[in-house]
């Protein structure tokens, strides 16, 4: 209307004129942006982490559809934080809008292409399922789903989102920490590993650890979880919510660029389940409440929350016996923080991940030759894989530590758990612009992923009782 009315005013612009105004519209419209984020019910800290930083063709403004209360609120602060920060601030607008049918509203609203899920598990899945109807990509923290009963709703929403040609990814940030990226190197070096061992149910060929630890800071400042994170119903259980981590770093470790079928190639062995006990007074420093809610009363026993967070499950991948043991305890001690192990035994070496205390509880590399008969054909092809990595992990040495062979790693390399939110977003962000770029390995390694984490679980509630023994060496 405005663009009629000037032509109306102004008969004598020149065709000249005219073309180049046209011009510089096709050249604005080239530079804005093409995605643009809506921000759905945030109610965990990762939903923040993914706005850390700015991307390039993103609009800087971003639709939050929430409820108004304590999970919006955080929400909020923490990404306000990022934009008064003093090195690289952020330049986020947030727009806001809660109503009770703050879901509808999104769906029929769409100000923007992509939604963005943190939060409650239970739901999850039926919210990813109807923003992909709407033609929506959808970027989602793990869990996705709790239950083997939502395991066919995954699955045909998966298959509708690359029908329609929208990009549906959860958050897998542990590929991009560097002690995994060269880990998985090394594993896939015959000259280094070996052949891949098997393992039994009881010694197992690949093993993980991962403590995890309820009292934390995170951005610098303590990070109050929400009274329903401690409800299984909303949040799930070990298993569902570390463990899909896990069991996704098993597969992109083991069989790198292939696709899983998890209905011949995985099959759960057991599972064991025990709790973290929390009295009230804990549960108060970690939530703000000022009691146990009425929600979790049947799971607090003498004034003390019976949290069952913590699954031991083993499985079988392609007849590799794989064992993952997830723990959530208290707090770290000083000067740690949450704890990873991760070793692959191969015929000639295992490699391991360790944070211990003679590290500084830094996540290290290591691998350990499975005889001495081999130890210097190991070192040697070591020495040699990691010249050839030179080019995309400049600075990356290998160091003998007694029997041990140490691949040391610039701090350069290690920008840590936060940072690795953007890195997730860029890769699915690409996919978003070319959606072809997104391999086809994606959907099919995803299904297996939640197979183990939901079967897992379920059988765990038939496995013996009592907490599983920890082997990563302190």
């Amino acid at each position: 209307m405005l663009a009629s009315f000037a032509m109306r005013a102004l008969p004598l612009v020149s065709l000249a004129a005219g073309l180049a105004a046209i011009g510089l519209q096709a050249a604005q419209k080239k530079t804005m942006p093409d995605v643009r984020l809506m921000t759905l019910d945030p109610g965990h800290f990762h939903a923040a982490l993914v706005q850390k930083e700015m991307y390039p063709g993103v609009a800087p403004q971003v639709d939050v559809y929430a409820p108004l209360g304590f999970d919006l609120y955080e929400h909020l602060k923490r990404v306000d934080a990022y934009n008064r920060r003093a090195d690289k601030p952020t330049a986020w607008a947030m727009e806001i809008h809660s109503s009770p049918d703050y879901f509808e509203r999104m769906l029929r609203e769409k100000p923007g292409n992509v939604v963005m899920m943190s939060g409650r598990s239970r739901g999850k899945m039926d919210r990813i399922t109807a923003s992909v109807r709407a033609g929506l990509h959808v970027l989602a923290d793990k869990p996705w789903i709790l239950k083997s009963s939502d395991f066919g709703t995954l699955e045909s929403t998966l298959a509708e989102a690359d029908k329609s040609g929208v990009v549906a990814y959860d958050i897998m940030t542990e590929r991009f920490e560097i002690t995994s990226m060269l880990q998985r190197a090394l594993v896939n070096d015959r000259a280094v590993y070996g052949e891949q061992l098997s393992g039994t149910e009881t010694d197992p060929a690949v093993y993980m650890e991962s403590v995890h630890y309820l009292l934390k800071l995170v951005s610098g400042a303590p990070n109050l979880r929400p009274a329903w994170f401690f409800d299984n119903t909303q949040q799930g259980e070990g298993l569902n919510d570390v463990g899909t981590h896990l069991v996704d770093l098993v597969q992109w470790t083991l069989f790198p660029d292939q696709a899983l079928d998890y209905r011949k190639d995985v099959r759960v062995l057991s599972a064991q389940r025990w709790p973290t006990m929390i009295p009230e007074a804990d549960f108060r420093r970690v939530t703000g409440e000022p009691r146990f809610p009425a929600s979790l009363e049947a799971v607090v026993k003498s004034g003390t929350l019976e949290y069952f967070c913590n699954t031991l499950v083993t499985y079988a991948l392609r007849g590799v016996h794989v064992r993952l043991n997830v723990i959530w305890d208290w707090e770290a001690a000083p000067g740690s923080g949450d704890i990873h192990y991760a070793f692959y035994k191969g015929s000639r070496a295992k490699i391991e991940v360790r944070q211990t205390q003679a590290d500084k509880y830094r996540p290290e590399l290591y691998v350990v030759p499975a005889s001495a008969a081999v130890r210097a054909e190991v070192l040697t092809a070591v020495r040699a894989r990691v010249a050839a990595l030179q080019t995309h992990y400049p600075g990356v040495t290998v160091a003998e530590r007694g029997d041990d062979i140490h691949v040391a790693i610039p701090d350069a390399f290690r920008v840590g758990h936060e940072a690795h939110f953007a890195q997730v977003t860029g890769e699915f962000l690409r996919f978003v612009r070319d959606r072809r770029a997104m391999p086809a390995w994606e959907r099919p390694n995803m299904l297996a992923k939640y197979y183990v984490t939901t079967t897992g679980r379920e059988m765990s509630y038939k496995g013996p009782p009592g907490a599983a023994p920890r082997i990563a060496p302190r």
